[in-house]
């Protein structure tokens, strides 16, 4: 057996079928189109060539979280309209496929684009045209009518902001001097309220493929249980649920997370282990019994290695991530990009990451990958995932043969 990652050839990997299950939109944008759609639309940018922009914004490495959302000020600042954000969705989606990304869900907070003439219906139905064109055109190629590969698939994840101050507030009111700084932290609960009920309506009124909700900004000293109610509002109509959680704060974020708000899904989860940070009797105990029960009740975590790095300095090896031990305590992980542009990575370059660090397993990467898809929160009925998810596997086990890597018996996720 080769060591480590030896076994994995980039061909492979770029090959297999895969999921993006957290992914910005708004922090996903190519430059080029970031810097025209600047100009069309009288943004101001630090720079206005690639190479000034990836120096003075989207950089290698960040001071922090708040440092890292920096950017998202610009590429906020451009999608304004519908067009620009059926541009970006659309470029996303040819982003996705050119890697393999088969399923994507893709994230953004639809309050932060509301504006005069531009409704949360019009943001949402926007971002779907652009990534259903994708859908179209791929279902059109012979490989996937004839050879049996995946069709790609997607759905889209409304944000609720944790506070609009910290991180984001000032950025956006000096750009756009459209969104002040909030000081009353009751007005983040209602707002995540409202955004919760616009979007179980456009679901079920228009049918766009709403299909999570999500929780996102800075973390630290804005507490989930803010948002109580627009989650019990989406929990009874049976909209799914994930959240920001343990990505700048500890294990009691997670578990806030999974009790207070329902969750489905964990997005980061890269504090689960700290139990230094932890306010209770026996801390390990508790990040123990915290960990066992998201294993058992198979709540997926989505792990952002290269954004986890990028705003986490104790994080200086790709081996000081915590998933080598959520992949032994047998979690349900799936890999993602947080942010392609602001993290400058793909799917494909977390998976080569991961297994050049850790001493991942064929069945290992094979259950990471496939936890994205059964995980995933598909638009459509179960017995309608379930067939897609089959195609994905025979897909994956194909490919898979067919680079060479040693077989994996079949229902060892």
């Amino acid at each position: 057996m080769k060591d480590q990652g030896e076994q994995y050839s980039d061909a492979l990997l770029a090959a297999l079928p895969k999921t993006d299950l957290h992914c910005h939109l708004d922090g996903s944008l190519r430059i080029p189109t970031l810097i025209e759609l600047a100009k069309e639309r009288q943004v101001s940018l630090p720079s206005h060539t690639e190479e000034g922009l990836r120096e003075l914004v989207f950089k290698d490495q960040y001071r922090d979280l708040p440092d890292y959302l920096h950017g998202f000020a610009y590429t906020c600042g451009v999608l304004t309209d519908e067009e620009a954000l059926e541009r970006v969705a659309y470029e996303l989606g040819q982003d996705c496929l050119a890697e393999g990304v088969r399923y994507l869900e893709v994230r953004f907070a639809p309050q932060l684009h509301v504006r005069d003439g531009l409704d949360v219906a019009q943001v949402l139905s926007a971002v779907d045209r652009g990534l259903d064109r994708v859908r179209r055109e791929h279902e059109a190629l012979p490989g996937v009518g004839e050879e049996g590969e995946p069709p790609f698939r997607y759905g889209l994840i409304c944000c609720a902001m944790r506070m609009f101050t910290g991180g984001f507030g000032p950025y956006f009111k000096d750009l756009m001097g459209v969104l002040a700084p909030w000081p009353v932290k009751e007005v983040y609960g209602a707002a995540s309220l409202s955004l919760a009920r616009a979007v179980v309506d456009v679901r079920d009124r228009l049918g766009l493929p709403v299909v999570g909700f999500d929780l996102a900004g800075a973390e630290a000293g804005h507490p989930a249980h803010d948002h109580v109610d627009a989650y019990d509002y989406c929990h009874r109509h049976f909209l799914k649920k994930t959240v920001h959680a343990g990505e700048a704060y500890g294990p009691q974020s997670i578990f806030e997370a999974i009790t207070d708000l329902h969750a489905d899904r964990i997005g980061h989860g890269t504090h689960l282990y700290s139990h230094e940070q932890v306010d209770v009797d026996d801390p390990q105990r508790y990040v123990r019994r915290l960990s066992e029960y998201i294993a058992d009740r198979r709540i997926l975590i989505e792990v952002c290695i290269t954004s986890n790095m990028q705003t986490m300095p104790e994080l200086r090896r790709v081996q000081d991530h915590p998933l080598g031990r959520m992949v032994a305590d047998r979690l349900s992980v799936t890999l993602c990009t947080d942010n392609r542009l602001v993290s400058r990575t793909t799917v494909t370059q977390e998976l080569r990451k991961v297994v050049d660090a850790f001493d991942i397993s064929p069945s290992e990467l094979r259950n990471m990958i496939l936890h994205g898809f059964k995980r995933s929160f598909f638009q459509g009925s179960y017995t309608e995932k379930r067939a897609y998810v089959r195609r994905v596997i025979d897909y994956y086990d194909r490919v898979a043969q067919e680079h060479g890597l040693p077989h994996v018996a079949r229902g060892a996720v």
